[in-house]
């Protein structure tokens, strides 16, 4: 099954998707943890914030830190998977495609939802969700919720469950059928 867990900065998004993928599968199942972006050792508040997401993470989960979420996703064996966040992949795509100055991130968009969609276990996928403010003030801010916004959309038609954490609270936005 595939889950989009979406949620605001401080939501609770990334807790209520780490304790939902130990919930599906059975005690001491191998998850992998998909932290798509690599650490950025010059921005301590960064580093102190990825360093208690690891501390909750149970023992047996393995972790890998890349912007190569779509090649890890194509990578066999498909295992259960959390990836950790599309916002920070999205990101890191618009960065390597000249997208804040109008290059386009199409492409890495649709092979990412290319891999998601043929995803062969379990996956979680965390996005933050866009639009719950005002319209940003700057073009690449606007840029980004356009895109993270259109990504989420996609996203959420591919997968089976769409949860939406507000205050740490889940209200399923859609659930299996």
């Amino acid at each position: 099954m595939r889950t989009l867990v979406l949620g605001g900065i401080r939501s609770g998004k990334s807790r209520w998707a780490e304790d939902a993928i130990v919930n599906a599968l059975p005690p001491d199942q191998p998850v992998r943890y998909l932290a798509a972006g690599a650490l950025n050792g010059s921005d301590p508040d960064w580093s102190a914030r990825i360093a208690s997401h690891r501390t909750r993470r149970p023992a047996h989960w393995t972790t890998e830190e890349t912007d190569d979420v779509t090649g890890v996703l194509r990578r066999p064996p498909a295992v259960p998977t959390l990836v950790d966040d599309m916002g920070t992949w999205l990101t890191g795509a618009l960065d390597r495609h000249n997208g804040w100055d109008g290059g386009s991130v199409d492409e890495p968009v649709e092979q990412l939802l290319d891999a998601v969609g043929a995803y062969g276990s379990t996956l979680v996928l965390v996005s933050p969700e866009v639009g719950l403010t005002v319209v940003p003030a700057s073009a690449s801010g606007r840029r980004f919720a356009d895109e993270l916004g259109s990504l989420n959309q996609r996203m959420a038609v591919l997968c089976e469950r769409v949860v939406l954490v507000v205050a740490g609270q889940p209200l399923t936005i859609k659930a299996p059928a």
